[in-house]
């Protein structure tokens, strides 16, 4: 009986450590990201509320909108099929905000066909591919960045990244930094290739 206590504890202790060292991976990848000039944005969808982007999903967009303000780049990918409870897709929300806030139509491109982050850089790399662009930065949540970046690479893409932080849903944000450490594993576990 001690000996499988003592391999408990053993055991408990690792994985506390796993968990500390990838939240802190998480953290300082998203503090520390800085975006490259490039020829597009790809800002990651996320959800919409009726026909309006939500609160996650506005402040990546102002991310990007700021980027191609200070020239970072011409063009930007929105990406995000329609989900439930959505009246339109999330990347028409998207184009949408963005020619509001300016941005004309023809410098905004569309991927209204994704899921999930894979799906998301997926459908963006082809759309990058069509138009002949070489490098993107891509957007999203801080929390989200690392997974993101190591997806890009799996894919292909030659990316920067910038991440934005919504301080007012704290809450929220401290959840994803949390929830991110399993997902960022599986990614990991997906890349490993068999001996």
């Amino acid at each position: 009986m001690k000996k499988f206590s003592k391999i408990l504890l053993y055991s408990m202790v690792v994985l506390i450590f796993i968990f500390v060292i990838t939240e802190a991976s998480i953290i300082v990848f998203g503090i520390s990201a800085k975006p490259k000039k490039s020829d597009c944005i790809i800002v990651l969808g996320c959800a919409v509320y009726g026909n309006f982007p939500s609160p996650f999903f506005r402040e990546r967009l102002n991310k990007a909108f700021e980027l191609y303000k200070k020239d970072y780049a011409r063009y930007i990918i929105v990406c995000g099929a329609k989900g439930a409870g959505e009246n339109i897709s999330e990347a028409e929300a998207g184009k949408r905000y963005l020619i509001g806030k300016g941005v004309l139509p023809e410098f905004i491109l569309k991927e209204d066909r994704s899921f999930s982050t894979y799906e998301n850089l997926l459908n963006a790399k082809r759309i990058m591919n069509r138009r002949g662009f070489k490098s993107a930065i891509i957007v999203s949540n801080m929390f989200h960045l690392e997974r993101a970046y190591l997806i890009a690479k799996k894919l292909k893409i030659n990316a920067s990244v910038s991440g934005v932080y919504v301080q007012q849903y704290s809450y929220e944000e401290y959840k994803g930094f949390i929830r991110e450490i399993m997902a960022l594993w599986y990614e990991i576990f997906k890349t490993l290739k068999p001996f």
